[in-house]
């Protein structure tokens, strides 16, 4: 890790601190879920105070790059990054309004998306995707809140797309599921079926524009369900 050493360009050193500790990060392969070496042997490396130290962890902290587990130490967040709203839509009072809205960037991005998941997915990420879609389909059946695993299926389609910015863009994605499933009452149960299967089939077969095309007509079923609410 570099050391600080006298960098005092302006910037409180904290920041800088922050910066060097999330270079090491980055430059160690440090992946979510990995301890960070102790206060005292980060202020060590880096050349600054314990305080400063801890202020720099604060910072990370706040940017979702570093969690801190009481008595247990420091660790790379889950997140890595993402904040878990990053467009600030929680203050939205429309909700009905913005699903709509949150539907229309979708089938702007998801469809392209679903096509390059067909051209780029690996053997064992097509397994998992239909793992995922069977998961999702018992729940829906059984009458679970299917939510969560929704969002980790589209988040592994985005995966699959081979792209890393692509997998950044999820956290929209994942907002606009939330806010779907929340005014739809999870309406389209047998459409979410149908529509995740042949996905998942396009893509399995390297099918790009079948894959594009299923994406599209899931998202447009979608898009039906809110404007009759809102109609």
């Amino acid at each position: 890790m570099e050391h600080v050493g006298g960098l005092y360009n302006g910037r409180p050193l904290a920041d800088q601190a922050a910066d060097l500790i999330l270079n090491y990060i980055i430059e160690n392969d440090l992946e979510a879920g990995a301890k960070l070496p102790n206060e005292f042997e980060l202020a060590r490396q880096i050349g600054v105070g314990r305080s400063t130290v801890r202020e720099a962890i604060k910072i990370l902290v706040s940017r979702n790059i570093v969690e801190i587990r009481r008595g247990a130490g420091t660790y790379v967040s889950e997140g890595q990054g993402v904040i878990e709203d990053p467009l600030g839509l929680t203050f939205v009072k429309d909700k009905k309004g913005l699903a709509l809205d949150l539907l229309s960037v979708r089938l702007m991005m998801e469809p392209e998306i679903a096509m390059m998941a067909a051209e780029h997915a690996r053997e064992e990420q097509i397994r998992g995707l239909y793992v995922q879609c069977e998961k999702v389909e018992a729940m829906i059946h059984e009458g679970k809140n299917h939510l969560e695993e929704d969002i980790l299926f589209h988040k592994m389609i985005a995966a699959c797309s081979g792209n890393v910015v692509v997998e950044k863009l999820v956290p929209v994605i994942n907002s606009s599921i939330a806010v779907f499933v929340d005014v739809t009452n999870g309406r389209l149960k047998e459409e979410t079926i149908e529509t995740h299967r042949e996905i998942v089939d396009a893509i399995a077969a390297k099918d790009g524009e079948g894959a594009r095309c299923a994406m599209q007509m899931h998202l447009l079923y979608n898009r039906r369900a809110i404007k009759s609410i809102l109609d």
